[in-house]
C-alpha cells in the first residue's frame, strides 16, 4: 500500500531538571494509507509523543515528518493547525466535548472551520451519528445527558467530520466500561473496513487486537512490528492469542 507519513531521523527531547529527556530517537517509520496502525510499548516509551509528532499536534525537535511531497515539521504553528484541520481527525481518552452545546453542534463546529456546503456538513453528520449507533433523539442533548460510550461516539464522529485523511486515537477507551468499550472499538473497525486510514496508541491487549499492524516501541525506536489479517469480527480470541505472544518477545 501507499504511505501517507514518512518519518526520516525523527528525534523529540524534552528538558526535565536542567537535562534533556531523549523521548523519540532518530525514528524512521512509515505508515501507509488503508491501514489501521496500532502503537504501543511500555509506560514512558514514547506513544504518545509519536503520534503526536506525526500528525502535526507537535514539533519534532529533529528529523522530518512526510506527507506526500510536503515536510510539515518545517511548517509553521498556523501552517500546522490548518493542516491539521484538512487531513487529520483526532479520538482522545478525555471527549473533551462543549458542554453548552448539543451532540449536533459539537459535531458541525469542526466542519464549520472548513468553507463548505451547511447542507452537506449536516447530512453528513447525520449519516455519521446514525452510523454509530447514536439515536436521533440524542442529537440535540448536551454532553452531560450522554454515557461515557455515547460521548467518545461522537467524539469520533466529531473527528470524521471533514473526512480526514488520517484518524488519529489516543487510548480512546481507557476511560470506557468494557461495554462501552467494545461499541466503541467497533465504529473504529467499522471505518476501517470502508477505507479509513487509522493510527491508534492503546496500552489494552483487546483495544490493539483490533488493529492490522502493531508497532512496539521501547525507548524512543520500533523494537519490533506485528501484522494481522483485517479484523472480521468473530476472530478475537485468535488476534489477542497472536498478539500476546508478539507483546511476549518483546518484554511487555
Amino acid at each position: 500500500m501507499e504511505s501517507i507519513i514518512k518519518t526520516n531521523k525523527l528525534c523529540k527531547s524534552f528538558s526535565s531538571g536542567g537535562a534533556q529527556l531523549h523521548v523519540i530517537k532518530n525514528l524512521d517509520l512509515e505508515i501507509e494509507a488503508g491501514a489501521f496502525t496500532v502503537i504501543m510499548g511500555a509506560s514512558g516509551s514514547g506513544k504518545s509523543t509519536l503520534l503526536y509528532s506525526i500528525s502535526g499536534m507537535d514539533k519534532p525537535t529533529l528529523g522530518e515528518v512526510w506527507w506526500g511531497g510536503e515536510n510539515i515539521a518545517e511548517y509553521t504553528n498556523d501552517k500546522l493547525a490548518v493542516f491539521r484541520r484538512k487531513n487529520c481527525g483526532f479520538v482522545f481518552q478525555q471527549i473533551h466535548l462543549m458542554d453548552t452545546m448539543s451532540v449536533m453542534d459539537n459535531v458541525l463546529t469542526g466542519g464549520y472551520l472548513l468553507a463548505g456546503d451547511r447542507k452537506a456538513l449536516i447530512s453528513r453528520a447525520e449519516t455519521l451519528l446514525e452510523r454509530v449507533g447514536l439515536k436521533e433523539e440524542l442529537w440535540g442533548k448536551l454532553p452531560g445527558r450522554l454515557s461515557g460510550g455515547e460521548a467518545q461516539r461522537v467524539g469520533i464522529v466529531r473527528a470524521l467530520i471533514n473526512e480526514p485523511a488520517l484518524l488519529f486515537a489516543d487510548e480512546p477507551t481507557g476511560s470506557l466500561n468494557s461495554a462501552s468499550g467494545v461499541a466503541v472499538l467497533d465504529v473504529f473497525s467499522e471505518v476501517h473496513a470502508k477505507g479509513q486510514s487509522i493510527v491508534m496508541v492503546t496500552h489494552d491487549l483487546k483495544t490493539a487486537a483490533r488493529g492490522s499492524r502493531i508497532i512496539y516501541l521501547r525507548d524512543g525506536a520500533v523494537s519490533g512490528e506485528l501484522e494481522l489479517e483485517p479484523y472480521l469480527g468473530d476472530d478475537t480470541a485468535k488476534r489477542m492469542e497472536k498478539l500476546q505472544k508478539f507483546l511476549d518477545r518483546m518484554g511487555w
